[in-house]
């Protein structure tokens, strides 16, 4: 903390001057104070990282200076100075929270190396400070944002069920945020001081994902040089999150629904079985009865695994949200990069929630992130908004003949419903995620719609992630 700012306090003027020299020197910016009266209105004013003050003075001593920076400033370290040196006066600066104390004369380096260990502490106190406030800020569930039902219905899940052990199963298209409702689970629970492990299980290759989730034993095969702590165990006592769960090969899904049933794993290349004491919480963002149905998901580890689930609706099934989630994307971008971000205009917050929002949250604070880099106001306008945004398709009007003799609208809607289906099934060569983006549908609307009309049976393709 080489630009620490540093008050020095002293009635005697050579040495204030001697301690404004010294500390000068090191690289410290550096205010002085003629007495106790001028130091503490100077902490009133500004915020000083250390205070280096004499303990003998007029008026307001050493002792009361103390006393006021820990009501005014309570991060500051102080650290006491005098000719006059008691262990009385030194116990009581030290009880009313001083750093160290020092006794005239003094050498150079032992002023320089205590004021270095005092800023060191001061500068560790405030990151714990800092990791404090993340963990009970960042993970709380009311930082979920939202306030629509469906929301607020996963908010109060969550507080009903974050102190049981039970398995979670969390699903919802992707960028919906389900690691975060993991993160709030975990850390509304009283497992918050254990750990919370996360992995993609989609991102594991299949050969190894037996070994990242439950180790392996020296040996056990060609490049196990040493034993391996699997994921199971660096999460015992707290939450293992398993997002794309779908992804587990079906012969490891049988080792997965032991190690929930029994609490219970085994190493790779090991003899004997461990015990384990781990939450489990899964995620998917395809469609769990199709992913049964086709044996993508074995049926007794989808019972074990859905003990309590918990949907998360996309962006588009709650667009009374989205002023919220803008503002806080705002807010939260706008201090990251150093600009004041006073709002958004209400033609862009019109655009923001007309839009279908495909990546649901994670689309819409990319979009603000990047609004906020680019943009040259306070406030987002629509020229900050990508071009998807700006200019997204409306649909286009229809012409349409009523025979004079009437005719069945349900029926004629439900044609029209089944040809679109089967166009947008063609046009995607039977991809059926991305053929319900092309009809703004989600996927579990697209596929309750192919159910309804007794379409997509020949190519039911797996949902994308």
């Amino acid at each position: 903390m080489a630009d620490a700012r540093i008050l020095v306090v002293d009635d005697e003027r050579s040495m204030r001057e001697v301690l404004f020299s010294i500390l000068k020197k090191e690289g410290y910016d550096v205010t002085v104070a003629d007495g106790g009266e001028a130091a503490i209105e100077a902490v009133r004013r500004e915020a000083f990282d250390a205070i280096i003050t004499d303990v003998r003075m007029p008026k307001v001593d050493g002792l009361q200076v103390l006393k006021a920076v820990k009501e005014l400033s309570p991060n500051t370290v102080v650290l006491m100075i005098t000719a006059f040196g008691s262990s009385e006066t030194a116990v009581e600066a030290m009880k009313l929270g001083a750093y160290d104390y020092i006794t005239k004369p003094f050498k150079y380096d032992e002023i320089t190396l205590n004021i270095k260990r005092a800023l060191e502490r001061k500068r560790l106190r405030d990151e714990n400070l800092n990791l404090k406030r993340q963990l009970e800020t960042q993970y709380r569930f009311e930082n979920i944002i939202g306030k629509s039902r469906k929301i607020v219905e996963v908010f109060d899940t969550i507080r009903k069920i974050a102190d049981s052990h039970s398995t979670v199963m969390v699903t919802g298209e992707s960028g919906t945020g389900k690691e975060l409702v993991a993160q709030a689970i975990h850390f509304n629970s009283h497992r918050r001081d254990k750990p919370f492990i996360s992995v993609n299980c989609g991102a594991i290759p299949e050969g190894l994902m037996e070994s990242e989730l439950f180790g392996h034993v020296k040996g056990a095969f060609t490049g196990a040089v040493a034993n391996k702590v699997g994921l199971f165990s660096a999460a015992d006592g707290g939450t293992l999150f398993l997002d794309e769960i779908t992804e587990i090969p079906s012969l490891l899904q049988v080792k997965l629904l032991r190690a929930i049933q029994e609490r219970e794993i085994r190493r790779v290349g090991d003899t004997k079985d461990m015990k384990v004491e781990v939450r489990l919480i899964a995620a998917t963002n395809k469609d769990l009865e199709a992913a049964v149905g086709d044996g993508t998901l074995r049926e007794d580890l989808f019972y074990r695994l859905n003990v309590i689930p918990i949907h998360l609706p996309a962006l588009r099934e709650r667009r009374e949200d989205i002023p919220l989630l803008v503002a806080h994307f705002l807010q939260k971008y706008g201090k990251e990069l150093g600009k004041e971000m006073r709002g958004v205009s209400p033609e862009a917050l019109a655009l923001l929630e007309q839009y279908h929002w495909p990546g649901n949250i994670r689309e819409l604070e990319n979009v603000v992130e990047r609004a906020v880099v680019l943009g040259t106001g306070e406030i987002l306008g629509v020229d900050a908004l990508p071009e998807s945004v700006r200019r997204q398709r409306q649909p286009r009007g229809i012409d349409l003949d009523l025979p004079e003799e009437g005719m069945d609208l349900d029926a004629t809607l439900d044609q029209i419903e089944a040809r679109l289906l089967t166009k947008a099934l063609e046009r995607t060569k039977g991809v059926q995620t991305r053929a319900a983006e092309l009809l703004r549908l989600s996927f579990r609307q697209f596929r309750y719609k192919l159910q309804k009309h007794k379409l997509g049976k020949d190519r039911d393709a797996e949902p994308e992630k």
